[in-house]
């Protein structure tokens, strides 16, 4: 499902003006979201409770299918895995009939906190990258959490390709790991989608340049030698 390397392309990539209207259309940065993790660390970086907090206090959820995923069809990742909230949630349960005929069938709908929650952790258990996007005219940041792979998803599959995540991608957190607990399984580098894990001569290689903070390696490492820190 994920490609790690600078350059890297599948057959049925996005084109290069489409990722140049989508980086156009939303901030120059946007926000990981590390699931299942309490940090201490800025407002900008979820951890899950974090995210919990926001849908309970939210006045309305909805949650709809990944148009990348639908669109591109380059993994088998969960489909309904974007999560809208407050008044981007309203707007977009207002046009649902108009959203529905978009290229994709994106089908929108109200949901409780219990199943945006359940939908998360589904797509952090797939391997997604949880990412806070803000849209240029969105007049409350942080309205949209997505669920992101370097396969489909028109955003981060182009700033894997050209190697722009320490340019585009900010996270309070990093990743660090116990050397004496590490047994070099590889779960860690295979769940990282941004290739800061490798394993060379037997061991564990970390690359914090290239770290984005996700989570997915820590929550998912089988002797929990992995923890993230605050930057």
């Amino acid at each position: 499902m994920a490609h790690k390397k600078q350059g890297y392309r599948f057959e049925n990539d996005w084109p290069i003006e489409r990722m140049r209207e989508v980086v156009e259309e939303t901030y120059t940065e946007v926000i990981i979201v590390p699931v299942n993790v309490e940090i201490e660390a800025d407002h900008k970086v979820l951890s899950y409770d974090n995210v919990k907090q926001r849908l309970i206090n939210a006045n309305k959820v909805s949650l709809m299918n990944c148009v990348c995923r639908v669109d591109r069809g380059n993994c088998d990742g969960p489909i309904e895995s974007c999560i809208t909230l407050n008044s981007f949630a309203e707007k977009i349960l207002a046009e649902k009939d108009d959203l529905e005929s978009w290229p994709g069938n994106l089908y929108p709908r109200e949901v409780s906190v219990e199943e945006a929650l359940k939908a998360l952790k589904k797509t952090h258990e797939a391997g997604l990258v949880h990412l806070a996007l803000t849209r240029r005219e969105d007049e409350s940041p942080g309205q949209t959490i997505c669920s992101c792979c370097t396969c489909c998803c028109v955003f981060l599959s182009g700033i894997i390709r050209y190697g722009l995540a320490p340019h585009l991608l900010t996270s309070d957190t990093t990743s660090v790991t116990d050397s004496a607990k590490c047994t070099a399984c590889g779960v860690c580098v295979d769940r990282c989608q941004f290739g800061a894990r490798e394993i060379v001569d037997g061991s564990i290689v970390f690359k914090p340049e290239v770290c984005c903070g996700s989570g997915l390696c820590a929550t998912t490492c089988p002797t929990n030698a992995i923890k993230l820190v605050d930057k």
